[in-house]
Formats: C-alpha cells, sequence, structure tokens
C-alpha cells in the first residue's frame, strides 16, 4: 500500500532529490595553535623592530606560514632581511609600496606597506603563489608586532624619564639650608659639621646614583636616614622622627627612589608648612607575602578629592614624586600595587606603600 501524502498533489511524494550540505572542511585544532604559537614568535622576534638580529627568523617563520618562495622583511632605511632568495626586482617594488602607501605588486611578488602606530614602518615582501589576502593579513599581524614593540620600548623610555625626574627633584632650597646649617656648624662643633657633611654626601649620592633599576629597602632607608638627619639639623625641634621597621623587609628589592620622595613630601607638606612643626613616621613589615610601608605626618592633611587627583597625575603643584613613585611601582608589579593616600582636612596624611617581598625579574643591584 502506497501511503497519500496530503501536501503533495496527486499523493505520491517524489523521491527528495536535494543535494546533501557540504560543510567547508574544518581546520584541525592543532593546526591553530601551530598558529597561534608562530605569531605569538614572530612578535617576540620583531620587538626590537625589522633591522632586529631576531627578524630573519621571524622572515623564515612568515614564509613557512604562507608557503612562500622568499619573504623579505624591509625597513624605511632600506635595510632588509630575506629568508629565500631576493627578487631583483624587490627594491624597485618596495619603493613603489611606501611611495604609494598602497599594494604593489609584479607577477609572482608582491609589496606591502607595514604600520605601527597609524605610522609607515617599512614593507613586507613575498614572493610566489600566495593569496593576496593571507599575504595582507600577514602584513597587519607584523605591523602589529612592531607597533606592541614601540611601546613596550615607550612605557620604557617613560619610566626612565620618571626617574631622571625624580633625580632632578632635589630641592635647591633644602640643599642651601643645609649647606648653610652645616657652615654654621664649621667653627662651633666641627665634628658635627663633619658628621652632616658625611650624611649630605650619602643622601646627593643616593640621589645621583647611576646604577641599576632597583634596590633594597635596606638602602633606601640609609638614604632616608641621612636625609632625616639633615632635616632635624634644619628644622631643629619642629621635627620630630619615629621609625620603625622589621629586618624581613630589608632585603626587599624595590625600584630606585621609590620611598625617599614618600618622607621627603611628608617632611616637606606635613611639618615645614607648620609653625609648630610637627611628627614623620615610618613603619614598614611583613604581611605574608607582601611588605607595607607606611609615612604618616600629623601636618594639615588635604582634602581626599586632592589626594586622588594626585595619584591620578591631574593635581597641579609639588606631586610629581608621588606621581612618579606610584607610576613605577604599579608598572613593575601590577595594577594591585602602588600607592594609596589616607588624609583629610585637618588629620595629617599617611601614605601606604605596598609591594610584593618576592617578584620575577625585580633584583636589587
Amino acid at each position: 500500500m502506497v501511503t497519500a501524502d496530503a501536501d503533495v498533489p496527486g499523493g505520491t511524494a517524489p523521491p527528495d532529490r536535494r543535494r546533501p550540505r557540504r560543510w567547508p572542511p574544518r581546520r584541525p585544532a592543532a593546526d591553530a595553535m601551530d598558529v597561534l604559537a608562530a605569531g605569538m614568535e614572530i612578535a617576540a622576534q620583531l620587538r626590537e623592530g625589522l633591522a632586529s638580529p631576531h627578524a630573519g627568523a621571524a622572515a623564515r617563520r612568515l614564509r613557512r606560514l604562507l608557503d612562500a618562495d622568499a619573504i623579505g622583511l624591509v625597513d624605511l632605511h632600506g635595510t632588509a632581511v630575506w629568508s629565500g632568495d631576493r627578487d631583483a626586482r624587490a627594491p624597485g617594488l618596495v619603493d613603489e609600496a611606501l611611495g604609494g602607501d598602497h599594494r604593489a605588486r609584479r607577477p609572482g611578488l608582491l609589496a606591502l606597506p607595514l604600520r605601527a602606530r597609524d605610522e609607515l614602518a617599512g614593507a613586507l615582501v613575498v614572493a610566489g603563489p600566495v593569496r593576496v589576502n593571507a599575504a595582507r593579513q600577514a602584513a597587519a599581524w607584523v605591523g602589529e608586532a612592531l607597533e606592541r614593540g614601540r611601546l613596550e620600548a615607550s612605557a620604557g623610555t617613560a619610566e626612565q624619564a620618571e626617574l631622571r625626574a625624580l633625580r632632578a627633584e632635589i630641592s635647591p632650597h633644602f640643599v642651601y639650608n643645609t649647606l648653610t646649617t652645616i657652615a654654621s656648624f664649621v667653627g662651633s662643633d666641627p665634628e658635627r659639621a663633619r658628621d652632616l657633611l658625611l650624611d649630605f654626601a650619602e643622601y646627593i649620592r643616593h640621589n645621583l646614583a647611576r646604577h641599576g633599576d632597583y634596590t633594597t629597602l635596606a638602602g633606601e632607608f640609609r638614604a632616608i636616614e641621612a636625609y632625616l638627619t639633615l632635616a632635624r639639623a634644619v628644622l631643629g625641634e619642629r621635627l620630630r622622627v619615629q621609625v620603625r621597621i622589621a629586618p624581613e623587609v630589608l632585603p626587599v628589592a624595590v625600584p630606585f627612589l621609590a620611598l625617599q620622595p614618600l618622607v621627603e613630601n611628608a617632611v616637606q607638606h606635613g611639618v615645614e608648612r607648620s609653625e609648630s612643626g610637627g611628627s614623620v613616621q615610618v613603619s614598614g613589615e611583613a604581611q605574608g607575602s607582601e611588605c607595607v610601608i607606611s609615612v604618616e605626618d600629623d601636618g594639615p592633611g588635604m582634602d581626599p578629592a586632592h589626594a586622588r587627583a594626585i595619584l591620578a597625575g591631574q593635581a597641579a603643584g609639588s606631586s610629581l614624586g608621588l606621581v612618579n613613585v606610584d607610576r613605577r611601582l604599579r608598572t613593575v608589579f601590577g595594577a594591585g600595587y602602588g600607592l594609596v593616600i589616607e588624609t583629610a582636612e585637618g588629620a595629617g596624611t599617611r601614605v601606604v606603600m605596598r609591594v610584593p617581598r618576592f617578584h620575577p625579574g625585580v633584583v636589587a643591584s
């Protein structure tokens, strides 16, 4: 018996003549991961630019990924690295691509401009039967790698500039008052004048030192002790100091000039602005895997909104030291570290610095 189908005229269902759906073949996950790994290697090899010693390795990896006959990476100065035989037509094609900021093509040869941070950075030359879309994607990949390298270099340059700014922030007023105070003791108390001169030399040496990027908290505290001795000589009984540091945190490595600006800020803005003077308390202790340092003064304090603006780099005035220290700590240790300012008008100021006791790559020199 044939069963009738109510939706088909004549009652009998025709055979299904539709073609089977064809899905595009899936790329194995392992292949995709290999491509991703190769891309990360290329980015690392091009971190220092197209003329770096590792650019040749990047060209070889690109050649394998694109299955090209040859790959050339050319910077804006004409320096080129090749994987495979160099095509004699390449220099003219590169000039055309860079001059017009568009791809240039000859039979079996393609040149594409490379851009980093919206600027021309060089050219990628591809020889062989490679699809234009694949070559264009490779050029974008190389451009992103160059841009990342430039950003990293800019971050390093900015960090060094901030350190130079901290070194240059030695107050001429403080230096003048210190030397004047030392001179006043030369006749009446030459032994004290000699000791103060040695403290001044230690203070200057630490600020102008040209050694590595990191020091220990012990090194920072030696400079702080010299600074506070000089400040007490200048301010006399107006300045009262208390320092309590747990011995286990003294070997902790921190960026150079990370702590001293906090103490100087407390003296200048918390004590010197008060006619009756004030006190500065410095404490340091280990809290698990972290080290917590606090610098507190009983001066006039400030509006908490102004304190937030200081750390955001939006406050005018002499807050450069705090901003630089906070940015350098976060750059080195991560966003979870840095400075916290606890303050209120008429209630003094407490600056807390939190850093890890151990961090990969941070070693005092």
